[in-house]
């Protein structure tokens, strides 16, 4: 079996080196690691989820610390998270709902049993606990015996029952795992295919003859498009180049190979050309819970542009974006900034330094930011894996896949 903490420690230097490209992929090595350790993970017979809670809760602050801009990584701990407890939730009510069908059962029999009521309520004190409920009053005075004489005839009775609870703590150990690794596959591989799921929907927002606009490189952009061309829409697409790593014209080259008229635009052409457009369709780096986007930089100049202009502006994003904290969160780090090589070169930039000294702080700043702050009033529609939804209506998504226990990850250092 391969060593957790080995796995742990190289995923956690990848993070940090920038090793990882991409939500999709960060998330779904994020959740087969913790799929790993889960696996991997010893749980005792007693508070078995806060054990599992515990370790997973441990390994996701550090990989959150290790890349806070990658949020779609913190999302899936949290997803991880709710998915414990939930399974222990629903195992706990089957077991309610177990020691009552017992209980109504052994009323019915309590003529063929009037030899052993002491034991009958032993019973049921034992079941009850074991179930993470707390005992009534009624039953922690029916578990005390009557007399020494009842204990010492039913002790082996007891001592049966005894082995019984634990044979059950360890089955019940096993199932909640069990089940646990069951969903998170089923997250990975909601995960895997979220392209293809957005991509459905592509023919219910893209007509005929209509133009389409979008900014940078996004797989799920892509897909979306290409899905829409093979259901015999015809439409252009209008690229912005997403200065100054130009990845919109990888874009291009892309959708060009994929048969779609493409026109390639500077993005300070961009509000020249909006008002032939009927819709924006972009990607995004990760949605909050106030239904803000953050997105490759230059998107909040084109969501300004759309709104003048009153074009919709349609952000895809699959579910493992979706963020459960605002962007105003202290913890949130909406930013990074990139090299300054990929506006000036060397040369030109040493010739800006200090003429005075020759050495020192530059006389020229460059400021190459990664990310856009979009607002949630700037977006139109979004559509997810799991169909469209408007902006005020991400509260409700969050609900569905995080815990409020599990919202903040970070070091217990920290403040």
């Amino acid at each position: 079996m391969p060593d957790t903490h080995a796995l742990v420690n190289e995923f956690l230097t990848k993070l940090r080196r920038r090793k990882i490209e991409g939500s999709k992929a960060a998330a779904k090595l994020t959740a087969e690691l913790l799929r790993t350790v889960i696996s991997q993970q010893r749980i005792p017979n007693t508070n078995q989820a806060g054990a599992l809670v515990d370790a997973i809760k441990a390994i996701g602050e550090q990989l959150v610390a290790a890349n806070p801009v990658e949020l779609a990584v913190g999302n899936i701990v949290r997803r991880v998270l709710h998915i414990i407890r939930e399974e222990d939730l629903s195992l706990t009510t089957s077991a309610i709902d177990g020691l009552n069908l017992s209980t109504v059962s052994d009323d019915e029999n309590d003529g063929e049993r009037g030899d052993y009521p002491a034991l009958s309520a032993a019973a049921v004190a034992a079941a009850a606990r074991n179930s993470l409920r707390a005992p009534s009053l009624q039953t922690l005075i029916e578990d005390v015996p009557h007399s020494a004489t009842v204990h010492h005839s039913y002790s082996s009775a007891e001592d049966s029952e005894e082995k019984t609870k634990s044979t059950d703590k360890n089955s019940r150990s096993r199932k909640l795992k069990h089940n646990v690794i069951e969903t998170v596959n089923e997250l990975i591989q909601d995960i895997a295919t979220c392209h293809e799921q957005i991509a459905e929907q592509a023919v219910e927002h893209i007509h005929h003859n209509e133009v389409i606009l979008t900014l940078g490189s996004s797989k799920t952009v892509i897909e979306f498009l290409c899905a829409a061309k093979e259901k015999k829409r015809s439409f252009r697409v209008f690229v912005a180049e997403g200065a100054p790593r130009y990845e919109g014209h990888m874009l291009a080259k892309e959708l060009i190979d994929r048969g779609l008229q493409t026109t390639l635009i500077t993005d300070s052409a961009v509000f020249a050309m909006i008002s032939r457009v009927n819709m924006v369709i972009v990607g995004a780096h990760a949605v909050m819970a106030n239904g803000g986007v953050i997105a490759p930089v230059g998107l909040n100049m084109v969501a300004l542009a759309a709104q003048r202009h009153a074009v919709p502006f349609v952000v895809l994003a699959g579910i493992h974006k979706l963020c459960p904290l605002y962007p105003h969160t202290p913890e949130v780090l909406l930013n990074e900034l990139k090299s300054p090589s990929d506006l000036l070169d060397f040369g030109e930039f040493s010739d800006c330094m200090n003429s005075a000294t020759g050495i020192g702080s530059p006389l020229l700043h460059v400021v190459n930011p990664a990310f856009d702050y979009v607002p949630p009033k700037l977006v139109s529609l979004f559509i997810t894996d799991t169909g469209g939804h408007n902006p005020s209506y991400m509260y409700r998504l969050i609900a569905d896949y995080y815990a409020a226990d599990d919202l903040v990850l970070q070091p217990k250092h920290a403040s």
